[in-house]
C-alpha cells in the first residue's frame, strides 16, 4: 500500500514537472514573440523616420538652390545695372 502510494506521488510530480517543462517552453514562446514584434515596430519606425529625413533634406536641399538660383539672377541683374549706369 506504501508503495503504491509512493508510486502514485512519484507519478504526480513526474506531470507536474512535465507541465512546469510545457509552461516554461509556452512563456519562452510568448516571450519570443514579443521580442521579434517589437523588433520590427522598431524596425518600421527606423525607415519611417530615415524616410521623412530624406524629404526634409530633399526640400531644404531644393530651397537652398532656390535661393542661389534667385541669389544668383540677382546678382547678374545687379551686375547689368552697374554696366548700363
Amino acid at each position: 500500500m506504501a508503495n503504491q502510494q509512493n508510486q502514485n506521488q512519484n507519478q504526480n510530480q513526474n506531470q507536474n514537472q512535465q507541465q512546469n517543462n510545457h509552461n516554461q517552453q509556452q512563456n519562452h514562446n510568448v516571450a519570443q514573440s514579443i521580442k521579434n514584434t517589437a523588433g520590427s515596430a522598431f524596425e518600421t519606425m527606423h525607415n519611417a523616420l530615415e524616410a521623412t529625413e530624406n524629404i526634409a533634406m530633399s526640400a531644404v536641399d531644393g530651397t537652398k538652390n532656390a535661393v542661389n538660383k534667385m541669389t544668383g539672377q540677382n546678382k547678374k541683374h545687379q551686375n547689368n545695372n552697374r554696366t548700363n549706369q
